[in-house]
């Protein structure tokens, strides 16, 4: 037995700042099975071999292995659930035609196309046109030449693909035939092209039809991002299972690194912990090299479920000596801004600065959401001027991050400030966060008012763009204005799907018609191929929670389970609240969490105390 240093200087790891607290404990404990209740990477013995686990400790590292985690990892207990709220399964209108409105919209507001990393969960809003799982962005961004990047650099959605989009029914194959049969060009540049404007609005389905098409007339000559897209694509659309039964296909010589990170980063996206841990290995025992990209996904995905193996992933990059992407201090600016560890974010934030990486405007917006939310107003203020880089109409691209974090700050001023510049030609995102932001300072008319201007510039709006207001009714319990505003969006012929599902159901929940929310989320998952998002769910098993509704919170916890919906650590705090709340024991609770692979923090293991049917207290002691 041995103890830990003390420590209360900064730990350096690749220019990681990590600020350590003075910390005791034995050796055993760093590896036993239950430290502070929460398990080891180790505890997954269907995915990692008993005389090999996921990250490879050895004494010299166990010291800064633990001061690591106690850094990093401090808040994952009770204020775990607080990031997990944020965390909402988006889904768009996967198969909707597109009008020529949103296509010219969207190639003018989808952002940097070249970005290879974006940040779903780093920021508030999942449903952005633009966003792109890091992933996906790389898969596109091939060994290709100069013509091939200048036409994705296109700001007119290409022929063919308005053909695609454009296709009645679910086949587009008969779309295709008549394009070759008609001479035209379909080159590379022109598929990559197509691909990147589907995947940017989520058509996965319709992308990976071409990609089938594509290999079964020998229309492209495979190479192995090819064959990586199309391992995404089958995930996204039939699971990861027909996805890892298709890479058994794929020609060994192509079949590389970046076969297997594709398919870690779907496991990720679906928070699949044991089949993630399990593809990590794969790419370790296939010998192939150990890529930020990787480790960076493990870290968005203990982000979500574990903060506490955080530690154990920057550990593997020293040891790997895998440099730190920006990608990767924002997620841990993130952490450290959730656990309101403002300090230790700022020494982030120098320490990637030291290094030579810059923060961008995306960086920038995480960091003044976390000052604002921690309460230094004047340090967001200050950040939020930097971002519009003295000319604001010069730094356009910013007022949309801007206008809700103004608001967040209660500067009304500001919001109208920042509108003015967009409001002579706003673009559709910068509409959109002004709703948000006059929608935070309980200006509804103000909000309106925007949103009529979007309906009137763009003429066809998408669900996405209705949610917009639909979300600013539900949050101020305005329950007319949004049933009027849905029946305006069926009339204007706008498919309803699971942004308008979140936003109603949440607006019902609002306005304390929680059974009428649940039969909305049934009529919902039972009528479209679409499922409801996550937080739909959350929404309503939250209410019956606080009634402590035990039927009813089971029933939700079932039907996220038939949906397709990973189980979480936030479902199963919420599930045991209800027990608490109904006073009344939860058999089997604990043999639930671990057949799901979810094993307590140190707040959830206290809930799961009170309602242990067979815990000991003074009374039940005397009675015995």
């Amino acid at each position: 037995m041995w103890s830990l240093r003390r420590a209360s200087n900064s730990l350096k790891f690749r220019g990681l700042s990590v600020v350590t607290s003075r910390v005791s404990c034995a050796k055993s404990e760093i590896f036993s099975n239950n430290v502070e209740g929460y398990s080891t990477i180790c505890e997954y013995p269907q995915a990692l071999s008993s005389n090999r686990c996921l990250f490879y400790h050895n004494e010299a590292i166990c010291s800064k292995f633990y001061m690591v985690s106690q850094s990093m990892s401090s808040q994952a207990g009770a204020e775990s659930s607080e990031s997990e709220d944020d965390l909402e399964d988006g889904f768009s209108e996967l198969e909707t035609p597109v009008s020529d409105n949103a296509i010219e919209e969207g190639n003018a507001v989808g952002g940097n196309e070249d970005e290879l990393v974006s940040e779903p969960e780093l920021s508030d809003d999942n449903d952005d046109v633009g966003e792109h799982s890091q992933n996906a962005m790389e898969l596109l961004d091939t060994e290709a030449d100069s013509d091939v990047k200048a036409s994705m650099k296109k700001k007119v959605a290409s022929e063919l693909f308005r053909a695609i989009i454009s296709a009645p029914g679910l086949s587009i194959n008969g779309v295709l035939d008549k394009w070759v049969e008609e001479g035209k060009d379909l080159d590379r540049a022109e598929i990559l092209l197509v691909m990147l404007d589907l995947r940017k609005r989520r058509m996965y389905g319709r992308a990976l039809q071409l990609s089938e098409w594509l290999e079964a007339n020998n229309r492209l000559d495979f190479i192995e991002r090819d064959y990586a897209s199309r391992v995404d694509l089958i995930a996204k659309v039939r699971g990861l299972h027909k996805a890892e039964n298709y890479i058994e296909k794929i020609p060994k010589s192509f079949r590389g690194e970046v076969i297997y990170r594709t398919l870690l980063a779907n496991c990720v996206a679906t928070n699949n912990v044991k089949k993630a841990e399990e593809v990590f290995n794969k790419i370790k025992d296939l010998q192939f090299p150990v890529t930020t990209f990787a480790c960076n996904q493990l870290l968005l995905l203990y982000k979500r479920v574990d903060k506490k193996k955080i530690a154990d992933v920057l550990l593997l990059m020293e040891k790997e000596n895998v440099k730190p992407s920006l990608f990767t201090y924002k997620i841990l600016i993130d952490i450290k801004g959730q656990s309101n560890d403002l300090t230790g974010m700022d020494q982030i934030v120098e320490t990637m600065k030291a290094e030579g990486i810059e923060p961008d405007i995306n960086t920038q917006a995480i960091i003044a959401k976390h000052y604002s939310s921690g309460g230094l107003k004047e340090k967001a203020e200050a950040t939020l001027k930097e971002m519009e880089g003295g000319n604001l109409k010069e730094h356009r691209w910013a007022c949309r991050a801007l206008l809700p974090l103004y608001a967040s700050l209660g500067k009304a001023d500001e919001v109208g400030r920042v509108w003015k510049v967009c409001e002579s030609n706003p673009r559709l995102d910068e509409c959109m966060a002004a709703i948000e932001a006059w929608g935070r300072l309980k200006k509804i008319d103000e909000a309106e008012a925007v949103f009529d201007r979007m309906h009137t510039t763009w003429k066809k709006l998408s669900s996405r763009h209705y949610a917009a207001l639909l979300k600013v009714y539900a949050n101020h319990k305005m329950l007319a204005k949004g049933k009027d505003l849905v029946k305006r969006m069926a009339d204007s012929g706008c498919r309803i799907g699971p942004l308008t599902w979140d936003a109603l159901i949440k607006l019902y929940v609002e306005a304390g018609e929680v059974e009428k929310a649940d039969s909305v989320l049934q009529k919902a998952a039972q009528q479209s191929q679409l499922k409801p998002m996550f937080s739909s769910y959350l929404a309503i098993m939250d209410q019956y929670a606080k009634r402590g509704d035990i039927h009813n919170a089971e029933k939700i916890f079932h039907r996220m389970r038939q949906a397709g919906y990973v189980a979480r650590l936030r479902q199963f705090q919420t599930l045991i609240q209800t027990y608490i709340n109904a006073k009344a024991p939860a058999y089997g609770m604990r043999d639930r969490m671990k057949a799901d692979n979810i094993f307590p923090t140190k707040a959830l293991a206290a809930q799961l105390a009170q309602v242990d049917a067979f815990r000991k207290t003074a009374v039940s002691d005397l009675l015995d």
